[in-house]
């Protein structure tokens, strides 16, 4: 009995891991002719929505920036035309883009935080490939698969399997030479309605 009712906490606490459609499969020409690379580093930036009222976490997500920048948006939301998407990896992902899919979180009830920190390239590259293998998420499942996503990482394997994004988030903060913000805004209404009024 407590363990059904402790996976139903995590399914209540996780709701946000499944509050739209995704759109259809991006063909892999459509894929490769958008690809983008941020320059600088390569990086790793743990995406984690934070109710505002509860301080609870809501959903989890990592952007990779190696020989392409993509997030992994297990179980995600966010669909727009622009962006192509196979299973739970968005591609393309510029500066406009990732502005987009943060504002498409946020909103009176949630804030984003980002957590950016340097990896070497073939952490990167190990980090996409094991993305792009992974296939879609169930609902829920965010933060499970990806921490269980970045233990495969050399350098990471120290990370601990969770279901809470909160936990994952604390535990990157941990992590030397970590970059954190915080991404708020004030509008009202779901991610549904979040993407929709996003332009790209």
């Amino acid at each position: 009995m407590i363990r059904v009712l402790a996976a139903l906490a995590v399914t209540v606490v996780l709701a946000g891991c499944a509050e739209g459609p995704n759109g259809p499969v991006a063909s892999d020409e459509r894929v490769a002719a958008e690809a983008y690379r941020h320059p600088g580093p390569a990086t790793f930036t743990l995406i984690t929505m934070i109710n505002n009222t509860s301080e609870s976490g809501a959903h989890t997500a990592l952007m990779v920036n190696g020989s392409q920048r993509v997030i992994f948006d297990p179980a995600g939301s966010f669909y727009n035309d622009a962006v192509p998407q196979q299973d739970d990896v968005l591609f393309g992902i510029t500066p406009r883009v990732f502005a987009a899919y943060k504002s498409a979180h946020a909103r009176t009830a949630f804030h984003v935080v980002t957590q950016e920190i340097e990896v070497t390239p073939q952490q990167a590259e190990i980090a996409l490939r094991l993305i792009k293998a992974n296939g879609s998420v169930g609902p829920a499942q965010c933060t499970n698969s990806t921490s269980s996503m970045l233990r495969q990482i050399p350098g990471f394997e120290d990370i601990k399997d969770t279901w809470f994004p909160s936990r994952l988030m604390e535990q990157f903060e941990t992590r030397a030479g970590v970059v954190t913000d915080r991404y708020y805004e004030d509008d009202e209404g779901t991610i549904v309605d979040g993407v929709a009024k996003v332009e790209l």
